[in-house]
């Protein structure tokens, strides 16, 4: 009981918010410190190129974050979360082509370059606002989070599960992603939408817009973080486990179940909208192809490979598959889907609970080390 005891507060410990908030912030501080007051050619300098791509891990980190909150909370292995997450990102990517001006191409004031190539005349309904910020935020929010509703609705209430519901989420990106292809969508057809100008009036060329929106994508991890947290610690967060493990029993105790998972499927999808968000002002594009359906299975590997059902497990996971994916590239980019499936298998084969699992063995290992060394001593 003790054993067990302990790998239960140990795990709450980690996946406190002190620890996590505290090691982001630590790490937030750090890289923006070295990037501001180490010059180039220091041990210590961390280069704008090093900063943007932190934000970039940052954001998928948010993004596991809101796989883990459905898949390893609630029992919902959705394979359609990268639509979420471009769907965030076009809708940021709308406001920043509307920045350009007539500092496009073509210079027209209204237009982007894509629609004056296609000879349009005029916006589509759909763009109407895209040049304000406050409509910028509120569709990167809503957007994800109406889809989501309407779909949560739709399948949830209908009782589908398991693996049927995982190809239907699949299908949903898939469709979406072919409808994005499309030039008569507006929205810059396989090439998507890119060459921003600003943000917010601050250039995105600039390196200390860059190490803002690091810190900003920082800021919103911790957000997404907190809010993750504080409903899993909540009666509503209770209810959740409970129908991912016994969700008849659930039932037959009077609450609907398909309420908690619709409710718990739209936060989640609006968390990954914000991290689609974050990421298309610091890699400088959006296009269909973050509509792919691999993205959203990688997605889930990360959880995997992390830890599901414990939150940190998955910002780990997110951080330290996309790091290997950035060095693995480099060398061998054929390989790397390769690599990224033996890699999966070997850590379900191994480590069932993820990276994130390995802390409680560490943990009781070195608790029975120090106990047979103080015995020793009293010897």
């Amino acid at each position: 009981m003790n054993a067990i005891f302990d790998k239960t507060e140990l795990f709450n410990k980690l996946s406190s918010l002190h620890y996590v908030i505290g090691t982001l912030l630590v790490a937030t501080l750090y890289v923006s410190i070295c990037n501001v007051a180490f010059t180039e050619g220091s041990f210590f300098h961390v280069s704008n190129y090093t900063v943007s791509l932190f934000g970039k891990y940052l954001c998928y980190a948010l993004l596991a974050l809101a796989v883990d909150l459905v898949w390893g909370f609630c029992g919902i292995l959705s394979l359609g979360h990268g639509a979420f997450f471009a769907l965030g990102g076009y809708a940021m990517g709308m406001y920043l082509m509307r920045q350009i001006g007539d500092r496009g191409v073509y210079g027209h004031p209204e237009l982007p370059d894509f629609m004056v190539f296609l000879n349009w005349n005029e916006l589509p309904w759909y763009w109407a606002g895209s040049d304000s910020p406050i409509w910028m935020v509120i569709t990167v929010l809503a957007l994800p989070g109406l889809l989501a509703f309407i779909f949560g609705s739709l399948a949830f209430r209908s009782r589908v599960s398991g693996v049927y519901l995982s190809i239907m989420t699949q299908a949903l990106t898939y469709a979406l992603m072919l409808a994005f292809f499309r030039n008569e969508m507006g929205f810059g057809g396989n090439n998507g939408l890119t060459d921003f100008k600003d943000i917010f009036g601050f250039s995105l060329q600039s390196d200390t817009t860059k190490l803002m929106l690091f810190i900003c994508t920082s800021i919103a991890l911790a957000f997404g973080y907190l809010v993750s947290y504080f409903i899993m610690q909540s009666k509503m967060g209770k209810v959740v486990m409970a129908i991912r493990d016994a969700e008849n029993r659930v039932r037959f105790t009077g609450y609907q179940p398909y309420q908690y998972k619709v409710t718990i499927f739209v936060i989640s999808a609006m968390l990954a909208g914000l991290a689609g968000a974050l990421y298309v002002p610091q890699v400088g594009i959006i296009n269909p192809s973050e509509f792919s359906p691999i993205n959203s299975i990688e997605i889930v590997i990360w959880v995997a490979i992390g830890g599901r059902g414990s939150l940190y497990g998955a910002l780990i996971g997110a951080i330290i598959v996309s790091y290997a994916k950035t060095r693995f590239t480099a060398i061998m980019p054929e390989a790397w889907l390769f690599a990224l499936g033996g890699l999966f298998i070997l850590v379900t084969l191994l480590l069932p609970k993820g990276i994130a699992g390995m802390a409680p063995k560490i943990y009781q290992s070195l608790q029975t080390r120090m106990t047979k060394n103080k015995e020793s001593e009293s010897w």
